[in-house]
């Protein structure tokens, strides 16, 4: 179905037959696999007589070539897919049968994408960036401040786009207060021995507001640029960053990047409100220390915070 969507994906009108002559198919196959375009990938064809067939709106499909080479220059092995259920569960799987390492897992879609405390994250074809990173690791790598170095990987990429993008704790990137990205960690293995990470990213690139229903404040970087991006240049620059970022995590620790991640957080100094299951704790913002935690000012004293099931809001966020 790859070469039907390639054709299909600049949004314009194709006849059946221009389409059939295209792929040395006849027009009822044509028809045949526009419906499982739209059954099998939930995408949405426009059929009009006199015209032809259209997609709701133009694509950029991922360059599965493209992305491969580049992951085996920077010395990752890649895995294609054009949906499954998530990107961090595959990754997860591969490394637990011995996939080699660094393994990059990138797919068109996701039926079950996660992010964190086990919120779902929409994953529509063709639309965002879905992109795990899996790592075997030995006891001793610096997993302190791991999540606020990826995102300081991705607010390089995404700011050198000409969008004003800035890193709230521990691992969402947000415009104007909509988010645009976010991270999810999760890890595998025995304590104190050898075990795997999987670094998932999920960027929202083309999707725009009224498509889909978020339960959450949101944007993209089409909405804020108002251009079409093109995906598969984007899973480059950030392939090329988080290697980067990686590389200097692992010497410096997060502490080495401390100063840089402060520069672009947005959050730093104002009232927030911290959720830990049923706890709610008030205080103001005052920024991470050199382990990633979050330092907040509650009642006039200076506490640290860390862990996975930590929620940090705006106070005035109800």
């Amino acid at each position: 179905m790859r070469d039907l969507l390639h054709l299909l994906q600049d949004g314009q009108f194709h006849s059946g037959e221009s389409i059939g002559r295209a792929l040395g198919i006849s027009r009822a196959a044509v028809w045949k696999r526009l419906q499982l375009l739209e059954a099998e990938l939930g995408l949405t064809v426009y059929r009009v007589r006199g015209k032809g067939y259209r997609m709701a709106s133009e694509m950029s499909l991922l360059d599965a070539a493209v992305i491969k080479a580049q992951a085996m220059e920077l010395g990752w092995s890649c895995s294609f897919y054009e949906s499954l259920d998530s990107t961090n569960a595959e990754a997860l799987r591969q490394l637990a049968v011995g996939a080699s390492s660094p393994l990059l897992v990138i797919a068109e879609a996701q039926e079950g994408g996660r992010g964190r405390r086990g919120r779902g994250w929409i994953s529509p074809f063709g639309e965002n960036l879905y992109y795990s990173l899996g790592l075997r690791l030995e006891s001793g790598y610096p997993l302190d401040g791991l999540s606020l170095t990826v995102g300081l990987a991705v607010q390089r990429v995404l700011s050198a786009m000409r969008v004003d993008v800035g890193v709230k704790w521990p691992n969402d990137l947000l415009v104007g207060g909509r988010k645009i990205a976010g991270i999810l960690l999760e890890l595998s293995g025995e304590p104190g021995g050898a075990y795997q990470l999987v670094i998932g990213i999920g960027i929202n690139v083309n999707m725009l507001p009224g498509r889909v229903d978020i339960d959450q404040a949101w944007t993209s970087l089409r909405a804020e640029s108002g251009h079409f991006v093109d995906r598969t240049l984007l899973a480059v620059a950030l392939g090329r960053s988080l290697r980067d970022y990686l590389l200097r995590h692992e010497r410096e620790g997060f502490a080495g990047l401390r100063e840089e991640w402060e520069a672009v957080h947005i959050w730093r100094g104002l009232e927030g409100r911290l959720l830990a299951g049923a706890k709610c704790t008030d205080g103001r913002i005052l920024g991470v220390d050199d382990q990633g935690a979050l330092r907040f000012e509650v009642a006039g004293r200076e506490l640290q915070f860390s862990g996975g099931e930590l929620s940090l809001r705006l106070r005035d966020d109800s």
